[in-house]
């Protein structure tokens, strides 16, 4: 194809910066209506061969709405937006870097950190190092569990990057899947526990709560997640608004809440936080339509407000069996000083 972008994206498609995948779109037009998927990606992606396509189609890694779709002969409709996820070449073996942790509790078989916000949990694209993996393998050294893949060695759960709070790693394969059981289980059969702390724009009515709506990625931006009434995976959220902030004679403007869960996906609070119409004040992926709110308080919340750049999230209590001597062990996080400020300056104001 002639005049096709770097990226082999023909003009009339778009591409969406890559989290851990390279992510391209297209939408199918008239006259493609009825052709074979692995053809109508051909004609797109110029840069792959239909060899390739079909193994990425083979393997999930294509949509066509909000349906996976693995067999290449499938036949397009038109306009049906077609999502391909093309994988980054695996990344070489992390290195070790003398990154300082915060250690709340250390065995020969788990780690359990006090992850502080901006520090990434492992390595991927746009993020190869300086990140919570390549620090560990320099404290833990030839221990660390390699179940969890070259990338993610020990991690058998994660928190976004600019999300604070408690982690526990695996140090090795027998810790790796006994924690892993206890997470796919989310606490159904046994002793796992995750609370939260979050600060929210604004108050729910009630003052205690559960958001059960399923979650998938987001048809607009594949980098986000949605709410979705089918298919998707369960995620539920229990909340409980611990404080309101704000004029005493009017509603408030924002509240401190505990979020615990019952199922862990990826951006879950913040999404189910935002489907609640309260989204997480310093949100700018799921709320930044509140973004102004800041300006109904006084100084200093309002300048306060105005400049914090993160999610308000908190990782504060983690609960699980050992996975040696199945010992439950209970860890707090105490709130990170960003966070400790602006919930003083909330209550002043």
């Amino acid at each position: 194809m002639s005049n096709h972008s770097p990226n082999g994206l023909s003009p009339n498609q778009s591409s969406v910066e890559p989290g851990e995948d390279g992510i391209a779109f297209t939408t199918v037009e008239a006259q493609e209506a009825g052709k074979r998927l692995d053809a109508v990606l051909a004609a797109h992606l110029s840069d792959f061969s239909r060899n390739r396509l079909q193994a990425l189609i083979r393997a999930g890694h294509v949509h066509v709405g909000d349906r996976k779709i693995v067999e290449p002969k499938h036949r397009v409709n038109e306009g049906d937006v077609l999502c391909v996820e093309v994988p980054e070449p695996e990344a070489a073996e992390p290195q070790p870097e003398n990154i300082p942790l915060d250690i709340l509790y250390e065995d020969e078989d788990v780690i359990v950190i006090n992850k502080p916000a901006g520090l990434v949990v492992h390595p991927g694209a746009g993020n190869p190092d300086g990140t919570l993996v390549n620090a560990l393998l320099y404290h833990c050294g030839d221990s660390l569990s390699g179940i969890g893949g070259v990338k993610r060695p020990g991690i058998v759960h994660r928190l976004d990057k600019d999300t604070s709070g408690v982690l526990v790693v695996a140090k090795n394969d027998m810790a790796h899947q006994g924690l892993a059981a206890q997470f796919a289980d989310h606490g159904r059969t046994g002793p796992l526990e995750r609370a939260y702390v979050a600060l929210v724009w604004g108050a729910p009515s009630a003052l205690a709560g559960t958001v059960d709506a399923n979650l998938a990625r987001s048809l607009a931006n594949r980098q986000k997640i949605a709410v979705v009434k089918t298919a998707g995976r369960t995620a539920i959220t229990h909340w409980q608004v611990k404080e309101r902030f704000g004029p005493k004679d009017s509603e408030p403007l924002a509240s401190l809440m505990e979020c615990r869960l019952e199922t862990g996906r990826t951006h879950q609070i913040r999404v189910h936080m935002a489907h609640l119409g309260h989204p997480l004040i310093g949100d700018m992926d799921y709320g930044a339509g509140f973004k102004t709110r800041h300006k109904r308080f006084d100084e200093p919340a309002r300048s306060a407000l105005g400049e914090f750049s993160r999610q308000a999230l908190h990782a504060g209590l983690l609960v699980f069996e050992h996975p040696r001597t199945s010992e439950v062990k209970a860890f707090e996080s105490p709130l990170p000083e960003d966070f400790q400020t602006l919930l003083s300056l909330l209550r002043d104001a």
